[in-house]
């Protein structure tokens, strides 16, 4: 059973979710987030890359910021869908979607190949970097999010007539 918490404990006042965007959703949420950071940490690293290496390794470094955030997107896209219609099975579809990545992920780089201008050093410092840095802020974000585990009982309302006798 859920208990209220103390006024003024937990989310900000008219807010449910801290961490929901203005469609109330968790995930989306997260992963306006998780960009938002990521891509501006990446953003500074692709600048040094360009004075330090050159064009290449600030591709490279974007790079890597694009597969990881769109491996990880993915799996919020999905939260977010999946959580409105059954909440109670999303962990499952997230699950399932992982491993749906990681094949897919893994398919699409060996055909690809590596491009002629990809910087490895740098692409995995982009890659890594994002990694540790959007799982940080999910963590953290996540971390903020109220969630109501059980439905709180419907409040019984006194007969008509019996408002005032307490037997």
């Amino acid at each position: 059973m859920s208990t209220p918490d103390a006024p003024g404990v937990g989310a900000r006042r008219g807010t449910t979710h801290p961490a929901a965007d203005p469609s109330g959703s968790l995930w989306l949420g997260i992963l306006k987030k998780c960009v938002l950071v990521t891509t501006s940490a990446i953003a500074v690293t692709a600048a040094v890359a360009i004075f330090v290496t050159g064009p290449g390794a600030a591709l490279s470094a974007l790079f890597g910021l694009a597969v990881v955030v769109a491996f990880f997107g993915i799996s919020l896209a999905v939260g977010h869908f999946a959580g409105r219609n059954n909440p109670s099975g999303a962990i499952g579809l997230f699950a399932v979607t992982y491993a749906i990545k990681v094949v897919g992920f893994a398919v699409v780089l060996f055909v690809l190949g590596t491009p002629p201008w990809l910087e490895p050093n740098w692409f995995f410092a982009g890659a890594v970097g994002t990694v540790i840095l959007w799982q940080t802020v999910e963590l953290y974000v996540f971390s903020k999010a109220r969630h109501q585990l059980y439905n709180d009982p419907e409040p019984v309302k006194p007969a008509p007539g019996n408002e005032g006798d307490r037997g």
